[in-house]
């Protein structure tokens, strides 16, 4: 991991895109300027961010953050970028909970500006733990703080699943309920399955990953808990911290009606999958930050649901996130970057992890 080639995570030109909302600005709000024009390093890839400072006598913003939907002849990692969905569910959780979520001010439909959809919103000033070199390792400000003070941060973060799940009526967030048959989280699945079909769509297919659906399947819940409004990529690279108190909650492109569970099995193992990477290049990471067990106390202490069937909402984050390593992955050989191997599984990072909570010998 450390010396592998880091995936692109843009085929647009900032010069370019610079000028044009700049143009785009100009007819929002007219005299405005746009500059200090940045593309933040932990710039993923998926949705894009870019950063920049409104230069006018009255701005309702000037520090702020666009976020633009995948180029779709780039290869994009997910097959639908609705930022309209994005920019009502930023809305819908300011309106009616007490998340820290950015300010929006624009809604762009018109893919003619930019190339693609996009929305305005306030730039947060703090700090994001880092996905590359993950936080996990040694040399960043999380690794370097105290154990009191990821502790502190810790509590914080399992805060905001607690305050989203709890605060934000159902009923205002029906328009984030998946289609199909069933439950929520029967169609969370089907979602699932169809990106995966998605993925492998004229390439190799994964076993593990159908091994893991299979799997699914076995271990299902008995009882099926009620839908919530679900962050999706909850995890606390997509948080801004100021000190280690979060003040800005971000990346909203995953949301979705399910159960409490597929929030917390996410942060769970996405956690799990940088301190394991980390482990494997010789390093301790932070083996005590974050552990399952202080995530569920923590979160049943705040909202008096106590977690259920959590290995299989582990194996389901897991399985989650194989899905989208393949898919950068197969993005990657697109661009050259990587050649394709005989077994597809071993492009996924944790595919040594997700076997094993397959075979049930994970959390042991």
């Amino acid at each position: 991991m450390a010396t592998a080639p880091r995936p692109r995570t843009t085929t647009r030109d900032p010069e370019e895109l610079a000028g044009r909302l700049t143009a785009w600005l100009g007819t929002r709000l007219p005299g405005a300027r746009v500059t200090d024009i940045t593309v933040p390093a932990s710039n993923g890839m998926s949705s894009e961010t870019l950063l920049f400072t409104v230069e006018h006598p009255a701005p309702p913003l000037r520090q702020c953050a666009l976020r633009l939907a995948a180029d779709p002849s780039a290869y994009t990692v997910f097959p639908v970028y609705d930022m309209v969905r994005q920019y009502r569910t930023m809305r819908t959780v300011a309106e009616f909970s007490d998340l820290p979520v950015p300010r929006v001010q624009w809604l762009e439909e018109d893919p003619g500006p930019l190339g693609a959809p996009f929305f305005v919103m306030e730039r947060v000033a703090g700090r994001v733990p880092p996905d590359v070199m993950p936080y996990t390792y040694e040399g960043n400000w999380l690794h370097s703080a105290s154990d009191t003070e990821r502790a502190h941060l810790e509590a914080a973060s399992v805060g905001l699943l607690a305050r989203l799940h709890d605060q934000v009526p159902l009923k205002e967030a029906e328009f984030l309920a998946l289609p199909g048959q069933g439950d929520a989280l029967r169609r969370h699945v089907t979602a699932q399955r169809a990106y995966y079909d998605w993925v492998v769509h004229g390439l190799a297919r994964s076993p593990l990953i159908e091994r893991s659906f299979d799997r699914l399947e076995e271990i299902w819940p008995r009882e099926v808990g009620p839908a919530v409004l679900n962050w999706g990529d909850a995890r606390i690279g997509n948080v801004v911290y100021d000190g280690f108190d979060p003040v800005a909650v971000l990346d909203w492109e995953m949301a979705a009606l399910a159960p409490r569970e597929v929030d917390l099995g996410w942060t769970v193992y996405l956690h799990r999958f940088f301190q394991d990477l980390t482990v494997g290049f010789g390093q301790r990471g932070l083996p005590d930050f974050l552990r399952r067990d202080r995530i569920e106390a923590r979160y049943a202490e705040l909202t008096g649901h106590t977690p259920r069937d959590m290995d299989f909402f582990t194996l389901y984050a897991a399985l989650r996130h194989a899905i989208v390593m393949l898919r950068i992955a197969y993005r990657q050989a697109y661009f050259g970057e990587v050649v394709v191997p005989d077994d597809p599984d071993t492009l996924i990072l944790h595919h040594g992890s997700l076997r094993a909570m397959v075979q049930g010998d994970y959390w042991d």
